[in-house]
């Protein structure tokens, strides 16, 4: 396995609504998400994807430790409301 630190962990594949939250969340405790959003990307390079409506969240493995249980409390939270 690599050392390097860059590298990325999907954390969670669902409506950007959520996905935005999330964001939120994560950012609360310094932790800076990457978002990819095949929709935007299609529409602006002129393309589909077969995920149009779903948006994935990333962070790097070295916070993984800290973002996971924030994305469970998190999802936990949306599934009892």
């Amino acid at each position: 396995m690599s050392e390097n630190k860059e590298e990325t962990v999907r954390i969670y594949t669902g409506s950007d609504i959520i996905a935005t939250g999330l964001v939120g969340r994560l950012e609360e405790v310094n932790i800076t998400p990457i978002l990819r959003d095949d929709e935007q990307s299609g529409v602006m390079f002129g393309s589909g994807s077969k995920f149009d409506d779903q948006v994935r969240v990333y962070v790097r493995k070295d916070e993984l430790a800290v973002a996971q249980p924030i994305v469970d409390a998190f999802l936990k939270e949306i599934e009892e409301e």
